[in-house]
């Protein structure tokens, strides 16, 4: 299996390179499966009623968007963890520390060591298409397969902190990520 990867030759609108054709990398998305077809192929790799697995999948996510909400990072089975967190402006003085200060909400996946591994491993096929969608280079990986976290946006380095967040903040023109609460690297509760 291989991720497969659509370069298209695209105007640029905004930044450095306004006004000019770029390559512009994206990853192709064959649909979204959904609950049902997830359901139907473990159960058919585990010989466990569709009923049973669809019962434990709804008690899962309960339990997973619970938690979530009480400032836990949630493991999810085989795939790594994920936790609520904010992304907000700073400010010099508390006295104008608010609620306004949050520009979005944010949900954080740290994934696994198994699914890193998998993602590291896994091939890349670029297929390129100039501005009028003209097939013009394909392209398999020789890329070195790092692999970021997507903790460590402004850095890029996809450091990993083994599911800890230690109050560590990210700022990124004025903003600070605010962690929601202890992490536990175990996913137990905290």
């Amino acid at each position: 299996m291989a991720i497969k990867v659509i370069a298209r030759q695209t105007l640029q609108k905004i930044g450095k390179y306004v006004g000019t054709y770029r390559f512009v990398m994206q990853t192709q998305l064959y649909n979204t499966l959904t609950q049902s077809k997830v359901i139907k192929e473990a159960s058919l790799r585990s010989g466990i009623q569709k009923g049973a697995l669809n019962a434990a999948w709804d008690a899962i996510g309960e339990v997973i968007k619970a938690w979530a909400t009480e400032g836990h990072s949630v493991a999810i089975p085989g795939l790594g963890s994920m936790r609520f967190s904010v992304r907000a402006n700073s400010v010099e003085n508390v006295e104008e520390v608010s609620s306004k200060l949050i520009t979005s909400r944010r949900v954080i996946f740290t994934p696994s060591v198994d699914i890193k591994n998998e993602l590291k491993v896994t091939g890349i096929n670029i297929t390129c298409f100039d501005k009028d969608g003209n097939l013009v280079k394909a392209v398999n990986s020789s890329d070195a397969g790092n692999v970021e976290d997507g903790e460590d946006e402004n850095t890029g380095n996809g450091t990993d902190n083994g599911g800890t967040d230690n109050g560590s903040t990210e700022n990124q023109g004025g903003n600070t990520e605010t962690p929601s609460g202890d992490d536990n690297p175990d996913g137990g509760i905290g």
